[in-house]
């Protein structure tokens, strides 16, 4: 089979068969994109003619043009998997990559806030909230939600008004791999959600609409827009590390580690498959800690 047309037949099955996310299904069609672009180059046209060196090469020129380990990491998980769909299906005789092996990612510990400066944050945010306008009050409602919650941004823009229940103080969400979970909130991000609702998203409202976050012409509140706020308020804050909603969702963990929070409580509350996901929060606590000690203790 032509290798384009095989790649279009896997990739659309990724979401409806295999519960894989939109946002994984374009970056698995992007990378076998690449792949279909450098095979051609090399005269090979079909899934049938794909082999193992052919694998090999690809992942070397891409690693040799500065590509990162993560971005390589996720390149060969997406032909791993276009290879055994393609035997499971008998498209071809062999998988071409069961034996390709990635390069290691890096280990890299998120960026995490101290309690200080999420309270200036949302003390901010609670001031411009308080003037009456709709965005602000929209933004409050946001980020007091995803410190709370921990929630994935891609959770937080899909959610529907009857998905949150301001009375029981939970917010039901679907995530990676379609898995839906419950997830606490607190007093803060009720307050914050009601008046938003009460107030701030009637002025936003234009056609009839089930989504709880609106942008400023009525619709959805796309993903963008929350990376561009959560992106403007930690501009000015110290520290590295990406500056994306994953931000307060590393600060959500990590601060209920700190406060003593079972390992196993947050893995649900993240939604994580696996608990070795959630570990690297242990570390960010553990640092953090040695950090503390070699501040305030004297012979540190």
């Amino acid at each position: 089979m032509d290798l384009a047309h095989a790649i279009d037949d896997f990739v659309g099955q990724l979401t409806t068969l295999r519960g894989f996310s939109e946002s994984t299904a374009r970056s698995y069609r992007s990378d076998l994109t690449a792949l279909t672009g450098f095979a051609v180059d090399r005269g090979v046209t079909t899934i049938e003619a794909i082999d193992l060196d052919l694998l090999r090469d690809w992942l070397w020129e891409a690693s040799n043009s500065g590509l990162a380990k993560s971005t390589l990491a996720r390149r060969t998980a997406a032909v791993r998997s276009l290879t055994a769909w393609s035997t499971r299906t008998g498209l071809t005789m062999t998988d071409a990559a069961a034996r390709l092996r990635a390069p290691k990612a890096d280990q890299h510990l998120p960026r995490v806030l101290t309690r200080g400066q999420i309270d200036g944050i949302l003390h901010s945010l609670a001031a411009h909230a308080a003037s009456g306008d709709a965005i602000a009050q929209r933004d409050l409602a946001i980020i007091e939600l995803l410190y709370a919650s921990a929630l994935r941004v891609s959770e937080l823009v899909g959610l529907d008004l009857d998905q949150v229940d301001l009375g029981r103080l939970t917010v039901r969400v679907t995530g990676k791999g379609s898995r839906e979970r419950v997830v606490p909130f607190g007093v803060p991000a009720k307050d914050a959600i009601a008046a938003y609702l009460d107030l701030g998203r009637p002025r936003l409202l234009g056609e009839p609409m089930t989504a709880i976050f609106l942008g400023a012409r009525g619709k959805r509140v796309n993903s963008r827009t929350v990376y561009q706020l959560v992106a403007s308020l930690l501009a000015d804050i110290p520290g590295s590390g990406p500056s994306g909603p994953h931000a307060l969702r590393h600060t959500s963990a990590t601060h209920l580690l700190d406060g003593g929070a079972d390992l196993r409580a947050v893995q649900e509350l993240l939604g994580h498959a696996s608990l070795g996901t959630t570990q690297i929060y242990t570390h960010v606590s553990m640092e953090r800690l040695k950090e503390s000690y070699r501040t305030a203790h004297p012979r540190a």
